[in-house]
């Protein structure tokens, strides 16, 4: 089945809606963890092939930040959050407070790294919460694993290795703000991978049932 030609305007708009459901509570969870006011958006949300995903970010060799989380439950599927390295980069020396910290070389510090597994969940759990409040589906996310690498390295070992590889993905842009900072906004993008079957399930979970 070619999923994209058949998920319409409708459909994702429902998504960019729970999207921005999420982007509420993770904005919040980061204002709370910063002590400072973080804003968070979903300017838009579309459907992409696995080359349209390498064109988004840049090209597979594209050396990148990510956080992934396998879902389980009733709609499983993998979720991938990246952001280039020197947009992670400042965003961690903002939560951490060190403006010393760098992904030049490995080792990298702990507490950063840490930072930012926090970032990717915290995001990524939003979403998927709201996700499962709209759909009233059972979805738990797993440990979330942080990558520092090529992002066609990554999403590549991250769907083979699970055996999960989809033809086409729910792209998810993000945008964080920080009303303090006089830095630009961190850009980054959601990849949901769900299974095969998952697609059905989610969407007339909505009651937002896929034509033919």
């Amino acid at each position: 089945m070619d999923i994209k030609n058949k998920i319409t305007s409708l459909h994702l708009d429902v998504l960019k809606e729970i999207g921005n459901i999420g982007a509420g509570h993770a904005a919040t969870s980061l204002s709370r963890l910063l002590h400072k006011k973080i804003d968070m958006k979903v300017p838009d949300v579309h459907i992409a092939s696995f080359e349209e995903i390498m064109e988004l970010i840049g090209g597979a060799e594209i050396v990148v930040v990510s956080v992934f989380l396998r879902i389980e439950g009733d709609a499983p599927g993998n979720i991938f959050f990246i952001v280039p390295v020197a947009q992670g980069e400042r965003f961690i020396k903002e939560m951490i407070g060190d403006p010393a910290f760098s992904f030049d070389k490995p080792p990298y510090p702990e507490l950063g790294l840490s930072a930012m597994l926090e970032l990717g969940n915290i995001l990524s759990g939003s979403y998927l919460t709201a996700l499962s409040d709209f759909t009233h589906l059972d979805m738990f996310p797993s440990v979330p694993a942080l990558s520092i690498d090529m992002f066609g390295s990554i999403i590549s070992y991250g769907l083979i290795e699970l055996s999960q590889v989809s033809d086409y993905a729910i792209v998810i842009d993000t945008v964080l703000s920080d009303e303090q900072a006089s830095s630009s906004d961190v850009k980054g993008h959601f990849f949901l991978f769900p299974d095969p079957g998952s697609y059905e399930i989610l969407l007339r979970s909505l009651r937002v049932e896929l034509d033919g």
